[in-house]
This record gives C-alpha cells, sequence and structure tokens, in this order.
C-alpha cells in the first residue's frame, strides 16, 4: 500500500470520530473503538535484539554484539527474523483477543544513538561509536524490520532523537548542549539515513533537553530537522512518560496540559506515558488545538493502514511455529560466533582437546544466564552457558572443573562466608587444569537504564572503566598460580583490561551474545571457527582524558576525536589467520559529487580459513573542518580460505569526502585526501597489535 493510500484512508476514518475518540488514539495504549470497528491497540514493542517481552522469541546477540560483525546485510537479515516471528506472534495474539503490551507491530527499535562515552550504561543498546557504521548498519536493520511488501511488514522506529546518551540519572531534567557543528557531524547522521534512506515509518524522541528544548516537544528537532529538512512522513512517539518531564522536571512548562500542547505542536503524535490523558482537559483550556489532535490521529492510522492492519495481507498467514524455529536459532548463533572480537591471542588458541586433560572454567559470568541476554530481551527455550558450551564441546574426552570464582559485584558468594569466599576454590582449579578460561564481565544489573530491571547501580552508568573489584582480585588470583588462562569478558562497553592484556594468555571479548552465547565461545575456543568480530566502540585504559560526562562536546571522544592512545582501537579484533591488504588503488577519478571506487585485494596469509573485515577511513588533509583524526567510510566482511586471494571493489560515497562547519552545514571544502585500507585503523597502535599497517591511497579532486 502506497502512503497517499494509506493517508486517503486514514483521514476518512478519522474524519468519522469525535473528537474525544481522536484524543484517546494518541495514547500509546489506544483503546478500541468499537462502533467504527477499530480494535484497541498498544503502540509500545520491543525488538532492539528478538522480540522481546512478550514470551518466547529467538534472542539475538546484544546490539553492540550485532554492530561487532561489520556486516550490513547481515543486519537485514536478523531485522527480516526479528519481524517474522513478531508477526508470527501477532497472528496468534490477535485471533485470540489479546492485545496487551508488546504484542503489536511497531517495534521501538533500534536505538541509533552514538555511544560517545564508555561510561554510558545504555550504550550496548547502539551500534557503537561511529555515526558511519551507526547509519549503515540502522539502515539495513530497519529494512530488514518493514520489509518490501505491499503492506509494511512490521514498522521500526529511531531512538532516541536525539543527542542522547547519558548520563542515565539526569535524563529527566539534563540538557544536552550541543553545537550545530557536533550535532550534524555525529549525533545526526543515523537518524537521517534512517529516515531518507530506510523510511523509517516512527522517530521516538528522547527524554532529555537538546539545546534548552525538551526533545519530544522541540521545534527544531521534530519540526525543523525531522520533518522540513529530511521530509519525514511518519509518525513521532514520545519516550515514556518524558512528556510528564516537560512539566515536573525541565519546568519549561507548567502544567500538563501546557506540556500537551507543547508535544502535539511539535509534531509528537503518540505519547508513551499518562500526559496525553490531558488533551481534552487542553482544550477546554484553549491551549490545545483540535488540528493538532487530528494531524496526530491521522498520522498514527496512516502507520496502522501500512502495516495492514484494517483487512487481510500478505504477512497473516505466517505461522506461529516460524517463532525461535531452528533455522532463527542457528543464525543468532552465527551473529554471536561473527560478533566475538579476539583481542589477545599469544598462540595459546585455539585450544587443543588432543593436549589438554583438565580445563578450568571459573568467573561469575562463566555459568551465568544473566549477561548471555543483556536488555531488552525475549524468552529463550534454551540457554547455554560458558561454561555448559565448552562442557558440550569436550565432552567425556577433557575433565572440566569449575568455579565461580567470585561475585559479579559483592566481595563474597555467601553472605555468612568471609570476604573473596570463592577465591581459594579458584585457585585450586587453575592449579589443577591445563588452562583456565576465566569469564568475567558484567550484565544488565550493573549497566543499563535508569532503574531498569533493578540495576545495582541505579542509574545503569558505570562510574569507571574498571571490573569490579572481587572479579579484579579474582583475575589476580589466578594469574598468581603461573598457569595459563584465557580471559572471556562479557560486557556491553568498554573495560580497563590492561590487567589481562599483561598476563592472559588471550582474551575474548563475548559482549551479551544472545541465548546460546556459550556455544559460540566454546566455537571459538576451540577453533571450530575463528574470531572475526572488530570492536564499535574504543576501548580506553580509563576515563582520565576522557571530558565529563555531561559535557556533549565531542573534543577527546572516539576514535575520530581522541587524543591518547587507545588500549584497543575502534575496528580492532584479531583472527586464527593472517590477512593482509597487499593491493588498493583508486578505480576511477574522484571529484567532488562522484562516489569513490576502489579496488582492493585480500590474502590469507595464515593455514587457516578466516572471515575478517576490510576497513577503508578517510582523512581531509586540507580543511580545518575535518575530524581530528579520520573516519570510516566503509567495510566489508570477507571469508578466505587459507592461504586464498581474493579481489573487491568497495566505493566510497562522496559524503564521506564532506565536512560540516560550525552552522552545521555540509559540504566538500579540501582538495588532498589519503585513504587507509586494511582490517584497522591505521592508527599506531593498530599497528602495533595486529602487526600490519593499512595501505594509504592519496588523492586530489
Amino acid at each position: 500500500m502506497k502512503r497517499e493510500e494509506a493517508m486517503a484512508k486514514a483521514h476518512d476514518l478519522v474524519s468519522k470520530m469525535t473528537l474525544e475518540e481522536r484524543a484517546s488514539q494518541l495514547r500509546f495504549d489506544a483503546p478500541a473503538i468499537d462502533r467504527l470497528g477499530i480494535p484497541a491497540y498498544n503502540w509500545w514493542n520491543e525488538a532492539l535484539h528478538g522480540v522481546a517481552r512478550a514470551g518466547t522469541a529467538t534472542v539475538f546477540p546484544q546490539a553492540v554484539a550485532m554492530a561487532a560483525m561489520f556486516d550490513d546485510e547481515k543486519m537485514k537479515e536478523i531485522g527480516d527474523v526479528i519481524s517474522t516471528e513478531g508477526r508470527a506472534k501477532y497472528n496468534e495474539y490477535s485471533k485470540q483477543g489479546d492485545r496487551d503490551i508488546y504484542k503489536g507491530l511497531t517495534f521501538w527499535s533500534p536505538n541509533v544513538n552514538i555511544f560517545r562515552d564508555p561510561r554510558w550504561g545504555r550504550g550496548h543498546e547502539t551500534y557503537g561509536e561511529d555515526p558511519y557504521l551507526t547509519s549503515r548498519l540502522g539502515v539495513k536493520f530497519v529494512e530488514g524490520l518493514q520489509g518490501e511488501g505491499e503492506v509494511m511488514k512490521t514498522a521500526a522506529c529511531a531512538k532516541h532523537f536525539a543527542v542522547h546518551s547519558g548520563p542515565e540519572a539526569l535524563r529527566h531534567e539534563f540538557d544536552a548542549i550541543a553545537t550545530k557543528k557536533d550535532m550534524f557531524e555525529t549525533y545526526l547522521p543515523a537518524f537521517e539515513a534512517l529516515v531518507k534512506e530506510a523510511k523509517v515509518e516512527s522517530v521516538m524522541g528522547a527524554y532529555n533537553r537538546t539545546n534548552g528544548e525538551p526533545c519530544c516537544g522541540s521545534k527544531t528537532l521534530l519540526v525543523d530537522i525531522l520533518r522540513k529538512l529530511w521530509g519525514f512522513e511518519g509518525h513521532v512517539v514520545s519516550d515514556c512518560w518524558a512528556v510528564k518531564d516537560f512539566h515536573e522536571n525541565h519546568k519549561v512548562t507548567s502544567v500538563p496540559e501546557e506540556s500537551v500542547a507543547m508535544a502535539l505542536e511539535a509534531g509528537c503524535d503518540c505519547n508513551c506515558g499518562c500526559t496525553y490523558q490531558h488533551i481534552m482537559s487542553g482544550v477546554k483550556k484553549g491551549l490545545v488545538k483540535e488540528e493538532d489532535i487530528t494531524k496526530s490521529c491521522e498520522r498514527l492510522f496512516t502507520t496502522r493502514y501500512l502495516l495492514g492492519m484494517f483487512g487481510q495481507c500478505e504477512y497473516d498467514d505466517i505461522p506461529y511455529e516460524m517463532v525461535e524455529c531452528k533455522e532463527h536459532v542457528e543464525l543468532a548463533l552465527d551473529v554471536a560466533r561473527k560478533s566475538m572480537v579476539l583481542l589477545k591471542n599469544d598462540g595459546i588458541l585455539p585450544l587443543k582437546k588432543e593436549e589438554i586433560k583438565t580445563i578450568g572454567v571459573v568467573g561469575p559470568n562463566a555459568n551465568s544466564r544473566v549477561p548471555l541476554f543483556g536488555n531488552y530481551y525475549g524468552t529463550s527455550s534454551r540457554y547455554i552457558t560458558v561454561l555448559e558450551g565448552i562442557q558440550d564441546e569436550v565432552g567425556s574426552d577433557v575433565r572440566v572443573l569449575y568455579s565461580e570464582g567470585c561475585h559479579l559485584s559483592k566481595d563474597r558468594a555467601e553472605s555468612l562466608a568471609m570476604a573473596d569466599d570463592r577465591i581459594s576454590e579458584a585457585v585450586t582449579v587453575a592449579n589443577h587444569s591445563d588452562v583456565t578460561v576465566v569469564v568475567v564481565g558484567l550484565d544488565e544489573t550493573l549497566e543499563g537504564e535508569e532503574l531498569d530491571q533493578s540495576n545495582g547501580v541505579g542509574s545503569g552508568d558505570k562510574d569507571d572503566l574498571l571490573l569490579p573489584e572481587p572479579q579484579r582480585r579474582l583475575l589476580q588470583a589466578v594469574a598468581d598460580t603461573g598457569r595459563p588462562f584465557v580471559v572471556v569478558l562479557m560486557a556491553g562497553s568498554s573495560i580497563d583490561l590492561s590487567f589481562a592484556q599483561e598476563h592472559a594468555n588471550a582474551i575474548l571479548q563475548a559482549w551479551y551474545p544472545g541465548a546460546r552465547g556459550g556455544k559460540a565461545a566454546a566455537d571459538l575456543l576451540f577453533g571450530r571457527y575463528s574470531p572475526s568480530g572488530k570492536l564499535p566502540v574504543t576501548f580506553y585504559y580509563n576515563t582520565n582524558h576522557l571530558p565529563e560526562f555531561t559535557d556533549y562536546s565531542m573534543k577527546g571522544r572516539t576514535y575520530r576525536y581522541m587524543e591518547e592512545e587507545a588500549l584497543y582501537p575502534f575496528g580492532y579484533g584479531l583472527t586464527y589467520g593472517r590477512t593482509a591488504v597487499t593491493d588498493a588503488v583508486l578505480k576511477n577519478v574522484p571529484a567532488a559529487d562522484t562516489d569513490i571506487l576502489v579496488g582492493i585485494t585480500v590474502k590469507n596469509e595464515g593455514s587457516t580459513e578466516v572471515e575478517d573485515v576490510v576497513q577503508i577511513y578517510i582523512k581531509d588533509k586540507d580543511s580545518a573542518l575535518a575530524v581530528k583524526n579520520y573516519s570510516l567510510c566503509g567495510f566489508q566482511r570477507i571469508s578466505l580460505k587459507a592461504g586464498e586471494e581474493k579481489r573487491i571493489d568497495m566505493v566510497i560515497g562522496n559524503r564521506a569526502m564532506t565536512v560540516v562547519d560550525e552552522e552545521g552545514e555540509r559540504s566538500v571544502k579540501g582538495k588532498n585526501f589519503a585513504l587507509y585500507v586494511g582490517t584497522s585503523q591505521p592508527d599506531k597502535r593498530s599497528v602495533e597489535l595486529t602487526g600490519t599497517r593499512p595501505l594509504e591511497i592519496d588523492f586530489t579532486i
């Protein structure tokens, strides 16, 4: 169905409603209007990494883990699977008259905020710190969710618009101050791409203010930029209870009716929360315009018509058996393998079962289900922890010894015991094992959304980048045995791994890897597959060089602007092979208004079949407006057998040559550029860690 047809149908239906009925449909929990044949509909559903909060579903790795694949086409496949399961569940629930929350077709995903500061607890919901990577992955994910049929398969939502990445504890009152340059250079490009390229059906406003305006009532964001500049045609939804913040916390209005008027005038069509229950009171007080109510109601029903809700559509026959089917589970497992990042390996990996009699597995995340799924998750019918994955892999051939080692964050596992009550057991395990796998990290009880799932630190943000103190003592104790050990880190953000880098034989970043994540980790540890993930965020040594968390200037943040050396740089990740970019040439004559075509020769000089990611970064050598370092402008995942050589072509959009001025205007200013083509950034630390240097191509337009 074309939007024009859906708009006409929506206009006709809304015209038959009373004003009170129109107002009621602007709530996230819109009631039925029986006389018009309109069933109740709850707009709130989640699909960050699988259909969430409504029972069984395929649980994919957390968003930041999926980003580590650097694979936009795989993101589209994931989005398609999620929408298939969402439709299957919706079809069955609707038949039973179940119109509850989390059971609709409007998914409030993806989160395309920029992970600008590693302390932000919700950063693992995003695709990392780079606006280009976030844009490419987000576009494909939305395309997968929304489909290419006669009607939309499901409706995606780009959130949280905009300039939103902590602190969580202050989000209901915080004013994020960002220059126009930072906004259009870093904070807004992903939203622009999702609107213009993917035609995302919905945009969610953020809790905070941006440059003085509450985001869910911001004329600058919702009118001037979103609708006028970018031509957005879908609907806008508030973050949950964000409109209430206008008068209660931001203090930009005095009463709920004023908040309603501000939000509706800015084009916030659907209210997740309770404030739009004051719409009719606002009308009576002369604050809320009837035409704003009608306009928002028509936008919302346009979406419902586009989803085929008022008739038969091609997705009605998707059977419930598609939910967590074998093919979907296999895809999630494949994504988990591809997302994990090998940060260090002195040659101990892959482990060889025939050379091991006893393997130790210790650590608070080794046998915990919680770090498998992150937040905003569905329910899996089966979970495989790292311990279970290793046990399944080695079978009866190798003895597996296990110790929790320590509590995730408390100083003892048993409340009546002395501090470090599991350390001696962990040391015993290490001393009796040929190699020990130490599984440490965080989970959603330590990093996440404000007050979400009762996280242990309230706001969900981190104070620093250190592992919890009991885990640091555990690592020290295992290291002190002098026995070989491998660290598996399960966390959704940058962690200070300097101790592990110095003392461990290998480090595998496993993120929050989904329901069967333990099997994926075992597959990599024992060499069934080679690790191939790349970091979508910078791993810093500490926060000493970072600006204040509340400072939204990009100066000193992320790989594009940082001035110090990283512990593990953005784009870094090892494999069990040795991928070399042996040649890279321009295949056209670049100009300011043309794309760049690069011909690349890649060879696996190792003895193991691998997948790897070819990355291209660009630097403007002339303009003072260019980012301090360089920017990712192209990536492609490639598979190579041992000794195999491949030639590929990569297209770099001409937008990569643009810079953003202080007024937020984007244009080409420079003449001289450099491209860096390799499997990492060209920075000194990446070269040191990988032993390879990207090829440089200098060109002039």
